[in-house]
């Protein structure tokens, strides 16, 4: 079966890790094609500015939790300043 091509956001195309988490498990992954492009944009762009490494990895699992949660944008974050 070919891989299925994760749906990115306005400007950002889903990076590798956050791909491998949202594959992990469908559920998570129909809550991330649910979202707007603009919402997708957010939580791509705001895991992509985290400057370290760990803190990206932290913010993949809050993105992850987030969307568990019924959440659809990150919070308490000015937003991409990419569009």
């Amino acid at each position: 079966m070919a891989k299925k091509d994760i749906i990115g956001g306005v400007v950002h195309k889903v990076p590798a890790d956050l791909g491998k988490t949202l594959t992990s498990d469908p559920e998570l992954l129909a809550l991330w094609e649910g979202l707007t492009p603009l919402g997708r944009n957010e939580f791509i762009c705001w895991i992509e500015d985290a400057k370290k490494a760990e803190t990206r990895k932290r913010r993949i699992e809050i993105a992850q939790s987030k969307l568990e949660a019924g959440e659809r944008r990150p919070c308490c974050w000015p937003g991409c300043k990419h569009r």
